[in-house]
C-alpha cells in the first residue's frame, strides 16, 4: 500500500524532532525547530500536521502500532495459546516504543497519551485491535468488542509500569497480570450480559 505524502512528511519531522523532544518536549517551539531541520515548507507543515504538535504525537504512536503490526505479522505464533499472543502483542508494541521511552514520557506530560479523552480514546482501541487481529481474532460479536475493550482497559497500567523501565522479566510478569485480571473481568460481564443479548430480536437481512 502506497504512503500518503502527509505521512511521509511527517515522519520526516518525527525524525527531527524526536531527538529534541527529550529535552524540550513535545512542544510547539521545539516543532517549529525541528521543521526547520528537516526542510518542510510552511505548506508542506500543514499537510503533515494540521494540529501541529497533536498530530506529531498521534503520528508517533501511529508509526509504533505500524511496525509492531509489521513485526508480528512475521512471527509465526501458531502454536502459542491466545493469552500468549495477546501478550506477545503487546510486548512487540512496547518494543516499537523502546527507543522512545522519553518521548512517551513527555508525552504523558502533555496528557497526550494514547488513552485520554476524545480522538486519544480512538488510539487506545486501535492498538487493542491491532494486537487482537494479530492473535488471529475474526469474532463479529459482542465477544469482538469485549476483547478489544478490556484489552484497552489495561494498556495505560502497563504504559505506566514500562515508562519506569523495569526488567524485562518484571515487565512481561506485569503484561501478563493486567491480562489476567482483564480476561477474568471479562469472564465475569460476559456471564450477565451475554444471555441478554442473546434474548435481543436479531436483525433481518
Amino acid at each position: 500500500m502506497t504512503t500518503p505524502p502527509s505521512a511521509l512528511l511527517r515522519r520526516r519531522w518525527l525524525e527531527a524532532l524526536l531527538p529534541e523532544v527529550v529535552f524540550e518536549g513535545w512542544s510547539e517551539a521545539a516543532a517549529a525547530a525541528a521543521a526547520v531541520k528537516a526542510g518542510l515548507t510552511p505548506g508542506e507543515q500543514a499537510l503533515a500536521a494540521p494540529r501541529g504538535v497533536i498530530d506529531l504525537i498521534e503520528g508517533f504512536f501511529d508509526d509504533a502500532e505500524a511496525r509492531a503490526r509489521d513485526a508480528l505479522a512475521g512471527e509465526d505464533m501458531t502454536g502459542l495459546r491466545v493469552p500468549d499472543k495477546v501478550k506477545r502483542g503487546v510486548l512487540a508494541w512496547l518494543a516499537e516504543l523502546e527507543p522512545h521511552r522519553e518521548a512517551v514520557r513527555r508525552a504523558a506530560a502533555r496528557g497526550f497519551l494514547p488513552w485520554g479523552a476524545g480522538p486519544a480514546l480512538q488510539r487506545s482501541w486501535k492498538v487493542a485491535d491491532m494486537i487482537w487481529t494479530a492473535a488471529g481474532d475474526t469474532s463479529e460479536d459482542y465477544n469482538r468488542y469485549s476483547k478489544r475493550g478490556l484489552l484497552a482497559s489495561v494498556i495505560p497500567a502497563i504504559v505506566l509500569h514500562w515508562a519506569d523501565n523495569p526488567s524485562p522479566e518484571d515487565l512481561e510478569s506485569f503484561v501478563a497480570r493486567r491480562l489476567a485480571h482483564a480476561s477474568g473481568v471479562g469472564r465475569t460481564a460476559a456471564r450477565f450480559v451475554k444471555p441478554i443479548l442473546d434474548r435481543m430480536p436479531q436483525k433481518q437481512h
